[in-house]
Formats: structure tokens, C-alpha cells, sequence
């Protein structure tokens, strides 16, 4: 009851005001603060970790969080393949980080796992969902880390809401691939709400009206309350979700697709349809049949003038405007950053090829994003080689990209967020399981 009652008057603020909403996203870490910097070149040359973790540049430095298999406060160990994450301030002036496993049926749960969305075969819950890791805001010591949602199919990355939640996706629609849809209990491919402050598992109660499809990640706009949302497919498009009632996703909404004036598919692929830097307006339309029993929904939004995105994944709110990342898109199928600049009902939606890379050296395989406080992108990159070497690129407002850290182990960067105060940047290996903190001398 003291978890809901928390919740409803995160709600209140959001509804009552909205510099209340704005003031929670930048303290998120989620927007940026003051304008772009000038004459930035980079924080220099990498510099080898002793440790064999993550090479960062001269001056900066990383704090290991969490480790897989590290005893967590329920009882459970810290499970695998940590993915999308976010960094929520509590109240109590703590940080939760409340980070995404992507799990599938028949990987370890870290432990017994009590209740969950779905069971395998009505028996043993689904390891899939998300543990919440609450540090000392100052200190970074760590103070709980728990499991708060189970029984949920590859979470991959998702996004955190203005008052104080995390939109938790799932990257997984059942009856595709090899998932054994016939020994589970429920659909699969949808969105889920996890509070900041849950303390244990949460309800698990999808949130069907923003669509049943091959989730990636969610933002929410603080002006308005939509939510848009990106899906990781190669002929994938943009949607958004404009709720019933703004704060209150689970009395549901509205989903529409994005459409681009003059361009049917950004992907430039064969052709380079889709400019850089040339903004060009958008235009939404509703979506009939979102739950999608068929798993068709990306192809009846094509069918309607959707806008085709080559695997959209990351997406992350900055000043007035979201960037999201499209993993494979461009010429050379290296990948893309899209801006899109919402008009928020006073003018027409703006959308704009922000990047497209041409080497592998600039770019290679983008996934999460986020936005720094100081307005500088960092994105993690996973790439899909034998070998892999992932990077954390950094991107400044002028487009230009600077490695920031590279990852010495063989799996992939994700969930990269900002605390409050904007001094530590949190980041995961994805397996096994690390999460860290970075600091050093942010440029303002």
C-alpha cells in the first residue's frame, strides 16, 4: 500500500505540474542543461585498464557495482545479460538503477523466483524482467539490489518515466523463433512498468495498449507524457503512445505510427533517400489491432506510409528533442542516429538524419543512447563480428564522433544512463553481467 500510495503521488506532481515533470527528467540525468559545447575534441587517447575491464581516457576512472552472481538482498543472485538501464532519484535521496536482464526461457534465473507474469509449462516462473540496484547518492555504496519484475522473455532495453518508474520492453513476441510458445502461459512482446521504489516484485501487468511487437526501448516526452517507442527489427518504424490519461499508462491510449514527407524508407540502404541534416516534417497515423496476434503490426504501418527504420533501438529524450538509434541503417549498414523534434501541438513534428556513419572506425553497430548533461550522446555499440571490440561513442552536438571507453571483454556495452548531478555515467557489460560507474572531467 506504501508503494502505490508513492507511486499515485508521483503521479499527482506529473499531473499537477509540469515543471514538476521536467524538473524529475533532469534530475534523471535525461536532458541536457544549457547549450551545446563549442570546440570540443575529445577527452584523448584511451587508456589500457589494468584490470581488463573497460579502457577509458586519461583521468577518468570506473567503480564496479554489481557482478553476476553477486548474493542480492531477496536472496537471488544478480542474473545474466544485463541490458537497458535507468537512473531513477528516490525520495529517501537515494539512486535506483533499475536494469533490464534479457532472459529467455531456458537461461539461469539466479534463484527461485516466487511470482511473475509467466511460468514455463504453469511451473517455474520466466527468468526474464529486472532487478533495481539502490546506491547512496553520494557515495555510491550500495544498499539493496532485488529482483522487481520476473516472467517476462528478453528485456532488452526500455526507458524511465517522469514520475519515477522504468518502462521495462520486452524483445520477444512468442511464436517466433525458438521460444516454445506452446509451454507458456501468456503473449509475449510487450511493455511493462517497474517503480523506482518498488522494494520487491512488482505486479506484473502489461501495458497492452502501447502494442505487442518486438519491443527495444521507450521515452517519454515530459511536456506531453507520449511515449515513443522503437522496435528491433530490420524493416522496423517509430511509434508512439499518447495515454488516455497523461501519467497513467495502464488506463491506456492511443498507438500511431510515424510517417516522414517524401521518404518511405530511411534505411538508405540502396538509395540515400533519407538526407542528413535536412529536417523534414512527420506525421502520425493510428494503429488498429495493436495486441498484433498475428505479429504484423510493423508491416501494416508500412503498408500505410510508415517509415521504415533499419532495427531501432535506443531512443532518449534530450532538450525538446529525442535521438534515436538505428543499429544497421546507412549506406554502409553501420548504423544511423535519428533527432526527432516533437511540436507538442503547437507546430508540426520535425525528424532529421543526425548521423550516419561511414566507417567502422566512427560507428560500428549502435544500441543504447543516452543523452549527457552536457548535451554530448554516448552510445554503445554492439557489434555482430566474431571478435568484437565495443566502443562507448561519443557524439557531440555537431555530430562528430569520439571513442570514449572500449569494452576488453567479448560481449556488449548497454544501458549506458547519468546520475542526477551528472558527475558518474552507468554502464553494463551485458555477459556476464558487470555494471559500473564512470567519472572523471566531464567537459560543461
Amino acid at each position: 500500500m506504501e508503494r502505490l500510495m508513492k507511486a499515485d503521488m508521483h503521479r499527482r506532481q506529473f499531473l499537477s505540474a509540469t515543471a514538476s515533470a521536467f524538473a524529475a527528467l533532469s534530475l534523471s540525468g535525461c536532458m541536457t542543461r544549457g547549450p551545446a559545447l563549442a570546440n570540443f575534441d575529445g577527452y584523448g587517447p584511451l587508456v589500457p585498464d589494468p584490470e581488463g575491464l573497460l579502457d577509458l581516457p586519461e583521468g577518468f576512472s570506473y567503480r564496479l557495482l554489481s557482478s553476476l552472481g553477486d548474493a542480492m538482498s531477496d536472496g537471488g543472485t544478480v542474473p545474466d545479460k544485463a541490458d537497458g538501464m535507468g537512473c531513477i532519484p528516490l525520495p529517501t535521496g537515494e539512486l535506483a538503477l533499475v536494469r533490464n536482464h534479457e532472459l529467455i526461457p531456458t537461461d539461469g534465473s539466479g534463484g527461485d523466483i516466487a511470482e511473475g507474469f509467466d511460468r514455463i509449462a504453469g511451473k517455474t516462473v520466466l527468468p526474464g524482467g529486472t532487478t533495481t540496484l539502490v546506491l547512496d547518492a553520494a557515495t555510491l555504496e550500495k544498499k539493496r539490489e532485488y529482483r522487481s519484475l520476473a516472467g517476462t522473455i528478453r528485456n532488452c532495453s526500455g526507458g524511465i518515466t517522469p514520475w519515477g518508474s522504468w518502462l521495462t520492453c520486452e524483445e520477444a513476441v512468442t511464436g517466433a523463433e525458438s521460444i516454445a510458445p506452446d509451454k507458456l502461459g501468456e503473449s509475449h512482446g510487450w511493455v511493462f512498468e517497474v517503480p523506482a521504489d518498488a522494494e520487491k516484485l512488482v505486479n506484473p501487468a502489461p501495458l497492452k495498449a502501447m502494442g505487442r511487437f518486438n519491443h527495444e526501448a521507450a521515452c517519454v516526452d515530459p511536456e506531453t507524457g507520449i511515449v515513443y517507442l522503437t522496435e528491433d527489427r530490420p524493416d522496423s518504424v517509430l511509434y508512439r503512445f499518447i495515454p488516455n490519461v497523461a501519467g497513467e499508462l495502464a488506463k491506456g491510449g492511443t498507438l500511431q505510427a510515424m510517417r516522414i514527407a517524401g521518404v518511405a524508407d530511411t534505411r538508405n540502404w540502396e538509395a540515400p533517400s533519407m538526407p542528413v541534416r535536412e529536417r523534414l516534417a512527420v506525421e502520425w497515423f493510428t494503429m488498429d489491432d495493436v495486441e498484433a496476434p498475428e505479429d504484423d503490426l510493423r508491416t501494416r504501418a508500412a503498408a500505410q506510409g510508415a517509415a521504415i527504420i533499419a532495427r531501432g533501438e535506443g531512443i532518449h529524450m534530450g532538450d525538446g528533442e529525442l535521438y534515436i538509434c538505428s543499429t544497421s541503417g546507412g549506406a554502409k549498414k553501420l548504423g544511423q542516429i535519428f533527432r526527432l523534434i516533437p511540436g507538442r501541438g503547437t507546430r508540426t513534428d520535425e525528424i532529421e538524419l543526425f548521423f550516419e556513419s561511414e566507417s567502422e572506425e566512427q560507428f560500428n553497430y549502435g544500441d543504447n543512447l543516452t543523452v549527457g548533461p552536457n548535451g554530448h550522446l554516448i552510445v554503445c555499440e554492439d557489434q555482430y563480428t566474431d571478435v568484437v571490440d565495443n566502443r562507448l561513442i561519443l557524439l557531440t552536438a555537431n555530430g562528430e564522433p569520439h571513442v570514449f571507453g572500449r569494452l576488453r571483454l567479448q560481449t556488449e556495452l548497454a544501458g549506458g544512463c547519468f546520475s542526477p548531478d551528472g558527475k558518474w555515467f552507468f554502464v553494463n557489460a551485458y555477459a556476464p553481467t558487470r555494471t559500473v560507474a564512470i567519472t572523471g572531467p566531464w567537459a560543461v
